[in-house]
């Protein structure tokens, strides 16, 4: 056999090697591994006495695997209890009940390991009862739920979050309105929201015993988006090339000063987006023209509260901006009859009104608003009613 057989055969093998190679890689990017997600389901105060609450969860664990059977072999529940007053005497007891298509639950309640089918999903219940002297003074319940998933990805740690409200303020109670030069301003308190909560419901329960024709109610951005599901921890997020390298050039201020912070970015554009973005920004700024790259990456990197950027529980998650805020205002439309817009609104006087209905006064409300009525601090009043001094034509 001639050298430059050999050559060729080598070259033939490398090449097929390399082939291989690559389609395995290409085959393995394209598998999703442990896809196997926590979803809060519903929850519901089933006892809710002074001295006594029961917290009940239905909840599921899915598989969105394509093509993997994931298992679960642990499963526990972890509580938080944000309140007003010291918890010394207040105490918390968890229960896990699994509910699965095929297998009892077992009556020790030890959470045995299970296989989760093919595009399957197993529930569970939670039950959590808070007990002490007077619980008046309690005003949520975070709960974790951390798991574990077994598959092809290996054995990935995971973590549900779900946050449940415990003191509600009464609707009815006299509110206090306040003065501005070209309206009447409401700031309406309402219980800590949650992803268990709907915009249009939170505003029938306690903007309609105050409100009128011709009002127009405000909703903040992040309050809007935390309804939606808008959170995700640090933890689940997994920073890439782009977000590690990025966020070193932002403001420490900013939202997309962290790897994570700007991973949540990417996951929303997509990587080349942000990139790109960046490149024309910084070209932009060099030609005077500074926060180009917000323009470019799109309406979320302005949006994004990275960790502390709210109110607790949530200063502990990357809260991205609502989505679709114009359908959000013209469903508050439709179902009470009043003008809505969702804001962005800070201490520092800027308003910006991400979504309004047609016939809201932008220049009254951006007026109106200046001085943030709502607050950027634990007010929990993610509400504000304004009402023209003039009524609109």
């Amino acid at each position: 056999m001639t050298t430059g057989v050999i050559g060729i055969l080598l070259a033939g093998t490398v090449g097929l090697v390399l082939a291989g190679w690559l389609l395995l890689e290409l085959q393995y990017r394209k598998r999703r591994g442990n896809d196997l997600a926590f979803d809060a389901g519903k929850w519901n105060l089933e006892v809710y006495e002074s001295n006594h609450y029961r917290i009940v969860g239905e909840s599921e664990l899915i598989n969105r695997t394509p093509a993997s059977e994931i298992m679960v072999p642990e499963l526990t529940v972890e509580t938080t209890l944000l309140s007003g007053s010291p918890l010394k005497e207040v105490t918390v007891k968890t229960e896990v009940i699994p509910h699965h298509p095929d297998a009892e639950a077992r009556p020790d309640g030890y959470w045995f390991a299970y296989i989760v089918k093919l595009r399957k999903k197993t529930c569970l219940e939670i039950r959590i009862d808070v007990e002490g002297s007077d619980l008046r003074a309690l005003k949520a319940l975070w709960v974790r739920v951390p798991y574990v998933t077994y598959g092809p990805g290996g054995r990935i740690p995971k973590m549900g979050h779900v946050v449940v409200p415990l003191k509600f303020p009464n609707p009815e109670e006299h509110q206090n309105w306040r003065s501005t030069p070209v309206a009447q301003v409401l700031p309406v308190p309402t219980h800590l929201l949650t992803h268990l909560d709907d915009p249009v419901s939170v505003v029938k329960r306690y903007v309609a015993p105050h409100a009128q024709p011709g009002d127009i109610i405000t909703l903040g951005e992040t309050p809007v988006a935390i309804m939606q599901g808008r959170w995700r921890h640090p933890q689940d997020i997994r920073p890439g090339w782009v977000a590690k390298r990025l966020c070193y050039y932002f403001l420490p201020t900013s939202s997309l000063a962290t790897a994570c912070g700007m991973q949540a970015l990417v996951d929303v554009v997509g990587p080349v987006r942000v990139l790109l973005a960046f490149i024309g920004g910084a070209i932009a700024k060099v030609l005077g023209q500074p926060g180009m790259f917000y323009q470019l990456a799109g309406e979320q990197a302005r949006l994004i509260d990275d960790v502390t950027g709210t109110l607790p529980p949530y200063d502990q998650f990357i809260v991205l901006g609502p989505a679709d805020p114009q359908e959000v205002v013209l469903q508050i439309r439709q179902a009470t009859g009043l003008e809505a817009a969702i804001v962005d609104v800070n201490d520092l006087k800027a308003v910006k009104i991400l979504a309004a209905t047609p016939k809201v006064d932008t220049q009254i409300l951006i007026q109106a608003l200046r001085d943030n009525p709502a607050g950027n601090a634990d007010e929990q009043t993610p509400l504000v009613l304004v009402r023209p001094s003039t009524p609109p034509a």
